[in-house]
């Protein structure tokens, strides 16, 4: 049996000149934000990457098969999706013995580019839902970073999830996490959590440094670079979390849970925020992105 793997034109000539590639997840543009905003972000957070000297690898399983990058007919054909599977590490076979099409979660998009040779992901945010201890919802994506030697950019753990819990789990998982840049953890959303970082580097050559000695000693795993979104597009913590509070209590309400929850608190958090929440979104992804995208030219160096 082949692995059912696709390659665009640009990842096979990036591939064939050596040339650094970012992974971009998928769920962002199915589950994360509404049409049309989902495909604008998608296609400038792309350039983006390019602008910064990088080849930009937007993953999904197309039709049952890995895509690694994707044309723009590719990328509005997703953005307009309403029954893209969701994709996790459990359900990733799943999707593709069936043949059908599904958006890629953090676990989901680093197990497919550590296929795809492909060491550096830009995301969002990731974390641990509140009320763990009662609901056990603790996302695969922080067990993938234990396993999967994949660093990713994020805007640290969201600040609709249970920060404190989300840094034990991580630190417990021996998951490195370096704020970039910021004293504190970043809160998605908000540049400070009121969480104190335990590795803060400031420099993007440092950052790149650690992550090669780390592979240099065989450590398992990937590292979390805590990206800070920039200050002019925050929204504070003292605004965001009654808007937040909120949100969860609209959830609970309606039972949400499992794979339904994040995109119901982000739809109602935007609703609330009176859209503010997208345009901070929108923003910390793009953000995220260059950062990715200059961390793996340094890689290659």
């Amino acid at each position: 049996m082949n692995l059912p793997i696709k390659f665009s034109d640009e990842i096979l000539n990036a591939k064939d000149r050596g040339l650094p590639i970012v992974a971009l997840e998928s769920t962002i543009i199915t589950h994360g934000m509404p049409y049309p905003q989902n495909l604008t972000t998608a296609i400038e957070v792309e350039e983006i990457v390019r602008r910064n000297k990088a080849v930009p690898a937007t993953i999904a399983i197309i039709n049952g098969e890995i895509s690694i990058g994707m044309s723009k007919p590719q990328l509005t054909q997703l953005a307009r999706a309403t029954d893209a599977r969701k994709l996790s590490r459990a359900d990733l076979p799943l999707c593709l013995s069936i043949k059908k099409t599904g958006s890629t979660t953090v676990a989901a998009t680093m197990i497919c580019a550590k296929l795809a040779d492909i060491n550096v992901f830009a995301t969002g945010g990731i974390g641990v839902h509140k009320n763990v201890s009662e609901t056990m919802d603790i996302s695969a994506d922080l067990n993938e970073l234990s396993k999967t030697n994949v660093s990713v950019v994020a805007a640290g753990p969201k600040a609709i999830l249970d920060i404190p819990k989300t840094l034990e789990v991580l630190e417990t998982l021996g998951i490195p996490v370096i704020s970039y840049q910021n004293e504190q953890i970043p809160a998605f959303w908000s540049r400070e959590s009121g969480y104190k970082a335990s590795i803060q580097i400031n420099q993007l050559h440092e950052v790149a440094a650690f992550i090669k000695y780390r592979d240099l000693i065989g450590l398992n795993g990937g590292c979390l670079i805590t990206n800070p979104v920039p200050k002019k597009d925050e929204i504070s913590r003292k605004i965001m979390a009654p808007i937040i509070k909120m949100a969860i209590s609209y959830a609970e309400q309606n039972k949400i849970s499992g794979k339904a929850l994040t995109p119901f608190l982000l739809t109602k958090i935007f609703e609330l925020s009176d859209g503010k929440s997208l345009e901070t979104n929108i923003s910390l992804i793009k953000n995220n992105a260059k950062v990715a995208a200059k961390l793996s030219v340094l890689l290659k160096t």
